[in-house]
């Protein structure tokens, strides 16, 4: 017998994106490793629907709606600047020795922001299966507003993302929920 497709969700643990490098149509998408969003704070996946009427002879005939988007919001606790890599062009450089090495990244004037997978999961148990957990799936994003990057007074600073999400040329897939009867964790290699 199948498991239950209704769930609790509690909680988001871990999250990573992947820079998607192609996205041929008819094809197979292929995805850099994963990038961990460190401090994951929620995933908050949100959509619009335009609904068309067609009115006549005075009166509502008929009506009919399409998915018009879907953005994901993602703040995090921490700044990872290989996470800024990734979602638009710009660069991560090291230097130096100890005590004075450093880690920068440099974004430049037309830089533009770059398409990636996001993926998301609660804690094991999180779901409604005990030893389970439930994984959200993005497969094709660009940020939809600048990170909020910058400094809090007498605070942290949490580090806010926002993406529109679109199908993949290459599949047509879009948004996947996965409820899993054994916690799985996210994979980080590059696919395919």
């Amino acid at each position: 017998m199948p498991i239950s497709r209704v769930t609790k969700l509690y909680a988001v643990e871990d999250a990573k994106i992947f820079p998607l490098l192609s996205d041929p149509a008819g094809g197979t998408p292929s995805y850099g490793a994963g990038i961990d969003v460190p401090g994951i704070k929620e995933m908050e996946i949100s959509g619009d629907v335009e609904v068309k009427e067609l009115r006549g002879d005075n009166g509502l005939l008929d009506s009919d709606a399409a998915i018009s988007s879907v953005t994901v919001k993602y703040p995090h606790a921490k700044l990872s600047l290989d996470v800024l890599v990734a979602l638009m062009t710009s660069t991560v450089t090291d230097s130096g020795t100890t005590p004075s090495q450093k880690s920068r990244w440099l974004m430049k004037q037309g830089a533009k922001p770059l398409p990636y997978k996001i993926e998301g999961k609660t804690p094991t148990s999180g779901g409604d299966l005990i030893g389970g957990d439930v994984h959200f799936s993005l497969f094709k994003c660009v940020m939809s507003s600048f990170p909020g990057l910058g400094f809090a007074e007498e605070d942290y600073r949490t580090i806010e993302n926002e993406a529109r999400c679109v199908p993949l040329a290459s599949t047509g897939e879009w948004v996947d929920v996965v409820i899993n009867e054994t916690a799985t964790a996210i994979a980080t290699a590059a696919a395919p």
